[in-house]
């Protein structure tokens, strides 16, 4: 609980990937992808709840396997989004906020979070996430990598699998500035009833960016700047850089 709002945590966790087939069956250093998103998650001492939201039979035995806790919701969800949508409408869970950590995401963290719902108790936007500065040049240009701008109190203006902004007069310049957008996400409740009428839109079907619906409909999304790197893993690349992590990690302990 935090200011004295409930907080659920949602891992959508669903078993179709068209870039890594099954990739939520895929282990690092022998535990599976999915276990690390849940061990992290349940240290989380403010989340009142972690629950997994799959469409799987086989995800379903896995999390019993390292006994988590999930929730069947429909194969037809087009997003993690729409699978937080049918998890608050079963009413299975009560909550003031909703934070979607994706299950492809083990490394986030716990100071993470706290940055990301360090702004929830003023009641200033419908949702939050992370933007981290990017080191990069690869970065920079990958289509693989979501970039975001933001106005100046910190909202979302855009986010795009292209390199924005685009600085015409220093394109090479080392000084510019790019941030790329850490798929972490906290709704109100308010917020999730309201994207649960909402169709997809142009621009969320033009770039793949589900993030773009919201924006396109006008939701305010405030964006906190977290300097901890992450490792989404979308690719079978990612998930050798995943185990290098990993391994560096178990190096600290």
């Amino acid at each position: 609980m935090i200011a004295n709002k409930k907080v659920a945590c949602i891992i959508p966790a669903r078993l179709a990937s068209t870039r890594f087939s099954e990739k939520m069956l895929k282990s690092i250093l022998g535990k599976p992808i999915l276990q690390w998103v849940w061990e992290a998650a349940s240290k989380v001492e403010f989340f009142d709840s972690v629950t997994i939201a799959t469409d799987s039979e086989k995800i379903a035995s896995l999390v019993t396997d390292f006994g988590g806790k999930y929730i069947m919701t429909s194969e037809n969800c087009e997003s993690g989004t729409d699978r937080l949508v049918e998890v608050m409408q079963s009413k299975k869970i009560e909550s003031d906020i909703w934070v979607n950590w994706q299950g492809d995401e083990p490394f986030i963290t716990k100071a993470m979070i706290s940055c990301l719902l360090q702004s929830c108790k003023d009641n200033d936007a419908d949702m939050w996430t992370l933007k981290k500065r990017i080191e990069s040049k690869e970065q920079i240009t990958s289509p693989n990598i979501a970039k975001v701008v933001c106005d100046l109190d910190g909202y979302a203006l855009y986010f795009s699998r292209s390199t924005i902004p685009f600085y015409r007069d220093k394109p090479q310049d080392s000084d510019n500035v790019y941030y790329k957008h850490v798929g972490i996400y906290a709704f109100t409740t308010k917020a999730l009833q309201k994207i649960s009428e909402l169709k997809p839109s142009p621009l969320e079907k033009a770039e793949k960016l589900e993030q773009l619906r919201l924006l396109q409909y006008g939701l305010k999304i405030k964006i906190h700047e977290t300097k901890q790197e992450v490792i989404g893993i979308d690719t079978q690349q990612d998930l050798i850089m995943a185990t290098n992590h990993a391994e560096k990690l178990c190096l600290l302990i």
